[in-house]
C-alpha cells in the first residue's frame, strides 16, 4: 500500500510427577547491531499453539521446567507464576489486572503438585493447595531466555528501525482511506514506526484535519502551543518556525523532560519560492557517530544539557530541561534525540574541562547530520499531511518568500508515542487477531 523502502537491518489431566531435570544450554546470544535485531526467536504461531511434552518441578532452584513439543525446553520461577496467577481470586478478569497483594504473596513459595490438563494447559497446587492454570502460548510467550524476551520485547514495542538517507522512498498513503480502513491505519502507524516518517495525501485544505486524524487514534497532545498550531511568518514571533527564515535539522521541545514523541504538519498553503522540507534519520546518525567518532557519542550521550524556551501563547511559560542530545537505554539503545540549536541554553552546567570536548562532539554530530547524503528534502503541496516521529528525526525548513497573497501556512499538532503505539497494538489485534505477530 505504501511506496518500497529498503530495509538497513533485516525480522482428564496427566499426572507429571516432580523431578530434577534441566533444560538444554540456551543458545548463542542474537547478535545485535546498535538497536537493530539481526535476528529473533519465532514467537507462536496465530491458531496452532505450543504443545506441552512435558513438565516439572525443579525444587531446589524453585522452577518450573516445561518441554515443549518442538523440542524447546523453557524454565519459569516459582514466585514469577504464583505472583501471575490468572485465576478470578488473583486477577481481575475485566480489566486483566492483578487483585493478589505483593503483602499476601510468599516469594519464596514451593509448589505441591504440577499436571498437565487434558487441554494442554499446565496446572499448580500451591502449599496453600490454591491452584492456578496457564496456557501454552501464555506461558511460550513470557519464556525467559535472552531470544524469547527479546522476541517478546519487539512484538510489544516495534524496536526495530529502518535506517534511511536522503534516497528515502517515503512511505505514502491516502488521508481518508487511513481515517475509515483499519489495514490503512495499521499500515500508517507501523510504517510510522518503522521508518520515522509517513506521508498522508489528501487532506481536506481546511483547518482541523490534524485532529481529525488524530481521533484515528485518541487524542492529541497539549503544549504551550495548544492542541494545534499555524506554522506562519508572524510579526513579533514566539517560535523561530512562525518566521520565512531557514529553519535547521532539530527535533521539537527539547526544552521539555518528555518531548512529544510524534508530530503533524499539515499544508495548506505553500510558498511560491523555497520553503522545501528536510528530514534526516537521528537513530541513523547518532549509529554511524557511535561507529566512527565513539568518543563523540560517548560525550552526546553521558553529558546532560540545558535547554530553555519562554514566552506566551495557549498561556505564558518558562520551561527549562536538562537533556542528553543522544538518549540511550540500559542497552545501549538509541532512543531519542534531543536537539534544537534555537532552544540550547546559554547556561551549560558542565565542568569546565568537559566543555570543549562537548561542543566538539555536537559540531561532529551536527556535520554529520547535515551532509547531503543524509538528508531527505521533499516539498509539501496543499492537500499533504506528513507525520513523523519526533523522538528520532531531525527537521528543518528551507527559507522561502514570504508574501500577502501567497502565504505558507502549515497547521501543526503533537502526540505522545504511548498513545500511538497503544492504538497500533489495538489495530494490530484487529487487522490480524490476538497471536499476530508485530513484526510481520
Amino acid at each position: 500500500m505504501f511506496s518500497s523502502l529498503a530495509r538497513c537491518a533485516s525480522r482428564g489431566a496427566l499426572q507429571v510427577l516432580k523431578g530434577a531435570g534441566r533444560c538444554a544450554p540456551s543458545p548463542a546470544a542474537v547478535p545485535r547491531f546498535g538497536h537493530q535485531t539481526l535476528a529473533a526467536a519465532p514467537l507462536p504461531a496465530v491458531g496452532g499453539g505450543p504443545g506441552i511434552r512435558q513438565a516439572r518441578a525443579q525444587d531446589r532452584e524453585r522452577l518450573l521446567q516445561v518441554e515443549w513439543d518442538d523440542g524447546s525446553c523453557s524454565l519459569y520461577p516459582f514466585t514469577w507464576l504464583r505472583d501471575n496467577c490468572q485465576c478470578p481470586r488473583c486477577t481481575l478478569q475485566s480489566a486483566q489486572a492483578r487483585s493478589l497483594l505483593l503483602t499476601d504473596l510468599d516469594v519464596h513459595t514451593g509448589v505441591d503438585q504440577v499436571q498437565i490438563t487434558e487441554n494442554n494447559k499446565v496446572s499448580i497446587t500451591w502449599p496453600d493447595q490454591h491452584s492456578s492454570e496457564f496456557e501454552p502460548d501464555w506461558l511460550k510467550k513470557r519464556c525467559f531466555s535472552p531470544e524469547a524476551r527479546q522476541a517478546r520485547q519487539e512484538e510489544l514495542f516495534l524496536n526495530e528501525r529502518d535506517f534511511w538517507d536522503s534516497g528515502l522512498q517515503i512511505p505514502t498513503l491516502d488521508f481518508e482511506e487511513v481515517l475509515h480502513d483499519d489495514k490503512a491505519a495499521l499500515d500508517w502507524l507501523m510504517a510510522l514506526r518503522r521508518v520515522g516518517i509517513v506521508y498522508l495525501k489528501g487532506a481536506p485544505l481546511e483547518q482541523g484535519q490534524v485532529a481529525r486524524l488524530s481521533q484515528r487514534i485518541g487524542y492529541l497532545r497539549l503544549t504551550f502551543l495548544r492542541h494545534t498550531w499555524q506554522v506562519q511568518d508572524k510579526p513579533m514571533a514566539n517560535n523561530v518556525a512562525y518566521t520565512s527564515g531557514k529553519l535547521s535539522l532539530h527535533t521539537d521541545y527539547p526544552a521539555l523532560h518528555h518531548p512529544p514523541g510524534v508530530q503533524f504538519l499539515h499544508c495548506l498553503q505553500q510558498a511560491q519560492q523555497g520553503g522545501e522540507s528536510e528530514a534526516v534519520d537521528g537513530f541513523h546518525m547518532a549509529e554511524l557517530l557511535r561507529k566512527d567518532h565513539p568518543d563523540a557519542f560517548n560525550t552526546l550521550s553521558s553529558l546532560r544539557v540545558d535547554f530553555t524556551d519562554t514566552g506566551s501563547d495557549y498561556c505564558d511559560f518558562s520551561v527549562q530541561s536538562k537533556n542528553h542530545i543522544i538518549d540511550v537505554d540500559s542497552e545501549g539503545r538509541v532512543v531519542r534525540i534531543n536537539y534544537n540549536n534555537a532552544t540550547r541554553d546559554s547556561t551549560l552546567d558542565l565542568p569546565l574541562d568537559q566543555v570543549q570536548p562537548f561542543y566538539s562532539s555536537l559540531k561532529s554530530f551536527v556535520e554529520l547530520m547535515n551532509q547531503p547524503e543524509n538528508v531527505f528534502t521533499y516539498r509539501m503541496e496543499p492537500g499533504d499531511l506528513v507525520t513523523f516521529d519526533n523522538w528520532r528525526l531531525l527537521h528543518g525548513r528551507k527559507s522561502y518568500l514570504s508574501g500577502s497573497i501567497n502565504l505558507r501556512h502549515l497547521e501543526g499538532a503533537y502526540l505522545d508515542w504511548d498513545e500511538v503505539m497503544s492504538r497500533l497494538r489495538l489495530l494490530r489485534k484487529a487487522v490480524h487477531g490476538d497471536g499476530e505477530s508485530l513484526s510481520s
